[in-house]
């Protein structure tokens, strides 16, 4: 059994990025990522580890969720989200490669966009993305391959048009 600390410890990171990648505000996916936390510490259930990731990002969804209905409209991603691995250089080259990207990502769904951030972000495994999303699992492998395609079609048609 792993206490809250380690549990946070280990998951926070990727909850976090999650709910960043979710909603594109940084303030927010704070709040969702705090929040999912302290849902998971006060509930009455245990949590196994071997679907803890899955049980944490289900939380984050729902909240997520949440807020979209409290505030009845999306919520904008931004255009960039900076590595800070990636050198200035390097993010300044490809800022309308990701700009195209970005928008082609904020036009899914919601559940196609969560699916395709837990299969590529995650690498979380297609049934565990189909008990989170409550989505038969080949459901949810078409979500995210036509996702996917979605986003490659943009990337190839920016790709084309740049000299």
């Amino acid at each position: 059994m792993m206490d809250f600390h380690s549990l946070y410890q280990s998951y926070a990171p990727q909850v976090h990025r999650f709910a960043l990648f979710l909603c594109g505000d940084a303030a927010l996916a704070d709040d969702i990522t705090s929040e999912t936390f302290v849902r998971a510490w006060t509930s009455r259930g245990k949590i196994r580890e071997a679907t803890v990731k899955a049980y944490l990002f289900t939380i984050a969804r729902n909240l997520y969720r949440d807020h979209l209905r409290r505030n009845n409209r999306l919520t904008e991603l931004e255009d960039s989200i900076p590595d800070p691995a990636v050198g200035l250089a390097i993010r300044t080259e490809h800022k309308a490669e990701l700009s195209a990207v970005m928008g082609a990502l904020r036009q899914l769904s919601e559940v196609d966009r969560a699916a395709l951030l837990m299969r590529v972000q995650e690498e979380m495994p297609y049934e565990e993305i189909a008990q989170t999303l409550n989505l038969p699992v080949t459901t949810v492998k078409v979500k995210v391959h036509r996702a996917r395609l979605k986003l490659m079609r943009v990337r190839d048609t920016f790709q084309e048009v740049r000299p």
